[in-house]
């Protein structure tokens, strides 16, 4: 039996067409997602901007264990993927970066490359599970999926 879990996945709308490939991307990798974000099947008509953000997707975050987000091109210019980010981080839950194919480290989202306890990973199903199930800590390099260190390393030299 899969496990299942409840996410937001945070995306810009354009990329509505990538959500059903990225959920079955992780269910062909074990896990089943309810999602709860806003999307084409799902829209929203409402016009005030302070009620989208407290009455539609505040407790839609809130009912997700996960934010999911979506990094493609247009993701590093959306405020609302970032406000999605800032609202996550303060309800106090697990935050994980997904690139699209094509995405790279220049379409992360400010929010997402603040939160240090986010995990950025490829269009791969095993690791996005493994992320939003917390097993994993690192980032994932956009270009070859492999896991890339986060730490900066300084070589100490002397000054004179």
């Amino acid at each position: 039996m899969a496990d299942k879990k409840n996410v937001f996945i945070s995306h810009v709308h354009d990329d509505d067409k990538l959500l059903p490939k990225l959920k079955d991307l992780i269910s062909k990798a074990g896990m089943e997602v309810s999602d709860g974000s806003i999307n084409s099947e799902k829209p929203n008509m409402a016009k005030s901007e302070d009620y989208i953000k407290q009455k539609i997707l505040a407790p839609r975050i809130q009912w997700a264990s996960t934010l999911v987000v979506l990094i493609t091109r247009d993701t590093a210019d959306s405020w609302w993927v970032n406000w999605e980010i800032d609202q996550a981080v303060a309800q106090g839950k697990n935050v994980v970066g997904v690139f699209a194919q094509g995405a790279t480290t220049a379409d992360i989202p400010e929010a997402l490359g603040k939160c240090g306890d986010a995990v950025i990973v490829g269009w791969h199903g095993e690791r996005i599970v493994a992320a939003i199930k917390g097993e994993i800590q690192e980032w994932d390099d956009p270009e070859t999926g492999e896991p890339r260190n986060r730490e900066w390393i300084v070589k100490r030299i002397t000054c004179r």
